[in-house]
């Protein structure tokens, strides 16, 4: 006999013996006992197979937790996040800066993390680190005022103390840069699947 199949014996016996000695000792009648045997063996028998399936439980929860956070186009396996391409053909997430929920772009041209002034200010990262940052973007040369996020989470990912820029000209946009990416284990796109690796 397996090891798994001694915790399901034992699981079951473990039943019976719950489930008889509560008959025996309330001395139910046999109708109403008949209905409660049934009920204590559904609730053992779903016990057994959250427990038997409690890796593709965790697994279909993370998959619901994706389609919260990420309009179903995440999935998390341990720490690495999956992310599949939108319909306007770019890669988007949901994150989290110092707790505040945010939509970004991963975008690995971008050179650094880029807030909008309004992420900024609802997450209460302040501008200020030195000189603005010149940077060039499809509507020309910018200077954006730098940064530092306490805590970013995508996904199963956290990096704390990141450099970020923000600046108004970013209008509602926020984007993940090579600032991020660089910091991951791995990242690649595979097919219709950005790939980023703790």
């Amino acid at each position: 006999m397996t090891e798994d199949q001694s915790m399901q014996m034992l699981w079951a016996v473990g039943a019976l013996v719950l489930v008889g000695s509560a008959f025996f000792a309330h001395r139910v009648p046999i109708g109403r006992a008949a209905k409660m045997a049934l009920a204590w063996i559904a609730i053992f028998a779903i016990a057994m197979v959250i427990v038997t399936f409690r890796n593709d439980v965790k697994t279909a929860s993370q998959r619901v937790w994706a389609e919260l956070v990420g309009g179903g186009q995440a999935e998390i396996d341990g720490e690495t996040l999956r992310i599949r391409k939108s319909d306007d053909g770019h890669f988007w997430v949901n994150a989290s800066i110092n707790g505040h929920q945010e939509r970004f772009l991963i975008d690995s041209g971008a050179t650094v993390i880029a807030l909008s002034v309004g992420a900024a200010a609802r997450s209460g990262v302040e501008p200020g680190m030195g000189y603005p940052m010149m940077m060039s973007t499809a509507n020309g040369m910018i200077a954006a005022d730098r940064a530092t996020v306490g805590r970013l989470d995508v996904g199963p990912i956290r990096r704390d103390e990141i450099a970020v820029v923000i600046a108004e000209e970013f209008g509602g946009m926020n984007v993940l840069g090579m600032n991020f990416l660089s910091s991951l284990r791995s990242w690649s796109v595979e097919g219709d699947w950005l790939i980023l690796r703790s």
